[in-house]
């Protein structure tokens, strides 16, 4: 794109998150001089999501305290914000979006930056008054309003969304039961061998930790909810319900645009960019080509949203770009904070290094060739970059060594 090209055009992002908030700061970074719209569905500036399930309901932060930007940055760096405007239609043939009153905006280059909703299983007595799901701030202040000493809460899931709220609410003194249809808690992003570490946390901190249990009905009285009816006919009496199975993410816009999708996410090549060439995607939703790990992946983690929008940028603005940044997330629970890194979902073996029972470990997730795929540390903060250097050298190690904390972490 030429300086003249670029200062003519104009550029626009549709999401009200992180990652589309970074995608505005670097479009001027990068000296982009033209016009740049940022369409966000809440009425609320761009916020970071990770805080309504940890500091928020724990009363450490309030929502300026993760809002990316104040009202004034949009101003001084000439950036089109509209919140609580709901783009309702991609017309890639003519570049445009519609919005609410059909009216249309035009675009020479598109981010999506959508993000997710709560998934909302079809459980009868979900559309009930205290039944609570957790995606927005609306959604946090409501769960936290009952989160008060004595009140009892029943969580439906035990993934990342369920047990931080579990955590939480354990801390402020409520009584928590958490159902959970898997075997153990976090099964499928961490295996039996750490799943079942956060199911003994949790049991030691007072959760009735429910495993293999499926949930009827959420039962109701006088139109708001009471609590659970399970599987085995038993009943778990609650003040609130806090529907936690996972998330969705938003592709219905693209979906219609005729965007290629895969994985559950839209489909984009390391650069980020989707099967329209002026259409770009990133976030929760963008099921992207990674070249280290050679394989396509779609992740709803923070690290995501706050780096890929550079990515994409580069390429919006014609410049070469790859996103190859390894798959990172992290929690606080209780006593036991945690970073992890890389990508496993398929693995032969878990090695542990350090006290996993007074939680000061490191965890490896293995190939069948011995190569670490994946690694946790747990109350552990100085090894993260060894191991990103250990995943991606692909570089065969001894299991014993790897287990071994008398030896570095970077002779493997």
């Amino acid at each position: 794109m030429t300086q003249s090209a670029s200062q003519s055009s104009t550029f626009v992002i549709v999401g009200g998150g992180l990652a589309a908030a970074k995608a505005a700061e670097a479009l001027r970074d990068n000296d982009f001089g033209g016009h740049i719209t940022l369409f966000a569905a809440e009425d609320q500036l761009p916020y970071e999501r990770p805080p309504l399930s940890k500091e928020f309901l724990a009363g450490k932060k309030a929502l300026p305290d993760f809002t990316v930007h104040d009202g004034d940055w949009y101003r001084d760096h000439n950036i089109d914000l509209r919140p609580g405007t709901t783009i309702t239609a991609i017309n890639p043939a003519d570049h445009t979006v519609t919005l609410p009153d059909d009216s249309t905006v035009a675009y020479d280059k598109l981010l999506l930056a959508t993000g997710s909703a709560a998934r909302r299983p079809p459980i009868p007595g979900s559309d009930a008054d205290g039944v609570h799901y957790l995606r927005t701030i609306d959604n946090a202040v409501a769960l936290r309003d009952i989160l008060t000493e004595g009140a009892s809460l029943a969580i439906v899931g035990a993934g990342w969304i369920g047990l931080e709220v579990a955590a939480g609410a354990r801390e402020r003194g409520v009584n928590v039961t958490v159902v959970e249809s898997a075997r153990l808690p976090l099964l499928g992003s961490l295996g039996p061998e750490v799943g079942e570490i956060f199911a003994q946390l949790h049991r030691d901190h007072g959760v009735d930790l429910r495993l293999n249990e499926s949930v009827q009905e959420i039962t109701v009285s006088d139109g708001r909810a009471t609590g659970l009816r399970l599987g085995d006919g038993s009943t778990v009496a609650a003040d609130a319900v806090l529907v936690a199975v996972g998330a969705a993410p938003n592709i219905t816009l693209a979906e219609q645009a005729g965007l290629t999708i895969t994985d559950g996410g839209v489909q984009v090549d390391a650069a980020l960019r989707t099967s329209d060439p002026d259409i770009y995607a990133v976030g929760d939703i963008a099921a992207a080509q990674h070249p280290l790990l050679d394989a396509r992946i779609r992740t709803e983690h923070w690290a995501n949203a706050l780096k890929q929008p550079a990515t994409a940028v580069a390429g919006m603005l014609g410049k070469p770009a790859e996103y190859t940044e390894l798959p990172y997330f992290f929690t606080d629970q209780y006593n036991l904070g945690m970073e992890y890194v890389g990508h496993a979902p398929e693995y032969h073996q878990v090695v542990f290094r350090g006290d996993v029972a007074k939680l000061e470990f490191v965890a490896f997730w293995l190939s069948a060739e011995n190569q670490v795929l994946a690694g946790m540390n747990v109350n552990v903060w100085d090894v993260l970059d060894d191991i990103k250097t250990l995943i991606r050298s692909r570089a065969q190690v001894d299991p014993q060594h790897l287990a071994d904390p008398q030896r570095s972490l970077a002779s493997g």
